[in-house]
């Protein structure tokens, strides 16, 4: 059955997925959820598809209605979650009942949520995401009073006899911190900075209110280019970190244009990119070298977990009956309660 949710307090939210893959052979950038570990497990733990449609919540509060019980999942940043008003966890499937209110309150710590219904929201698509893009002006950004339909319902989840908690899933959260560390690996025109290059992981960084989806701008020691020639412009991968003025670095995150023409000192690596969009203004960024090998294996290790955890969601479902007759009749959704 579908149903559909109220915005009551938008905040500064989008629909969004994991990118438009197809776009940067026509000269569009990746865009899509800028902390894709969070927006991953979101979607896993409402047992939707990776690339499903979901919300991404950026630093302020945030309010829906539903009209329809559904079943949800809010994972990235620290945040109150409430549903009907009584507070709720993140990274678990979450039961909301038809009615009720959702919120999102006071962000901490990072900078986005992201917030999964099961069976997903509709949004149009362009090259088959729905991402949005600021550039070309494409996009669902959610305003009071916007109506989002779902597809599906799910009737309210209890355990039966004590109401303990079901849903232990054992994925390891990732940490926030206002102090981060990132990992960087050499970047093609490293050595255009001489001696200077290691000022890179000798200073700490200050992120800039001017950053955005685009890209993160850093104050602190920067180093210089020893060459003066013209750079063409080229493809520049998401990650890449760039010396455009003297004033600061700058960081190119999923927004960023895919071509550039100023010399990249390293390329942030995929795993450290989840933690960069969870920086805010005033935060601080050290970066530390490490190798492709290295990153790699940092990415296929998260990958794994994420596996491991659609499995276990997969068998729960299952057993409670979300989309199927339920395995185990006596943990079936609680009619009316």
């Amino acid at each position: 059955m579908s149903g559909s949710l109220i915005i009551q307090q938008p905040g500064n939210s989008v629909v969004t997925d994991l990118g438009r893959f197809r776009g940067p052979r026509f000269g569009l950038p990746v865009n899509g959820a800028l902390d894709q570990f969070s927006a991953r497990a979101a979607n896993i733990l409402a047992a939707n598809a990776d690339n499903a449609p979901l919300l991404e919540i950026t630093a302020l509060d945030f309010r829906m209605q539903a009209s329809t019980d559904l079943l949800i999942a809010v994972t990235g940043a620290p945040l109150t979650l409430t549903v009907g008003g009584r507070e709720c966890p993140q990274w678990e499937p979450v039961s909301v009942r038809a009615g009720e209110t959702v919120a999102v309150r006071r962000i901490t710590g990072g900078l986005r949520s992201y917030l999964a219904v099961h069976g997903s929201v509709e949004a149009p698509a362009l090259l088959g995401s729905c991402a949005p893009d600021t550039v070309i002006g494409f996009g669902l950004r959610l305003s009071e009073g916007t109506e989002l339909t779902t597809s599906r319902s799910v009737g309210p989840i209890r355990q039966p006899y004590f109401d303990l908690p079901l849903f232990r899933l054992g994925l390891t959260r990732p940490e926030f911190s206002s102090r981060a560390v990132i990992d960087v690996t050499d970047g093609p025109d490293v050595e255009e900075f001489g001696d200077t290059a290691e000022l890179l992981f000798n200073t700490e960084y200050t992120v800039s209110a001017r950053s955005n989806h685009i890209g993160l701008r850093l104050g602190g020691a920067l180093p210089e280019r020893q060459s003066s020639a013209e750079v063409l412009s080229r493809g520049v991968p998401v990650g890449a970190i760039e010396v455009p003025s003297r004033e600061e670095l700058l960081v190119l995150h999923r927004g960023r244009g895919v071509t550039a023409g100023y010399p990249v000192l390293a390329v942030v690596t995929s795993r450290s990119l989840d933690t960069l969009a969870q920086a805010r203004p005033g935060h601080t960024i050290i970066f530390r070298k490490t190798t492709v090998p290295e990153a790699t294996a940092k990415h296929r290790a998260a990958i794994r977990e994420l596996e491991n955890l659609r499995s276990r969601v997969s068998t729960i479902f299952a057993l409670l009956g979300i989309g199927k007759d339920p395995g185990w009749p006596e943990l079936i959704p609680a009619a009316g309660s």
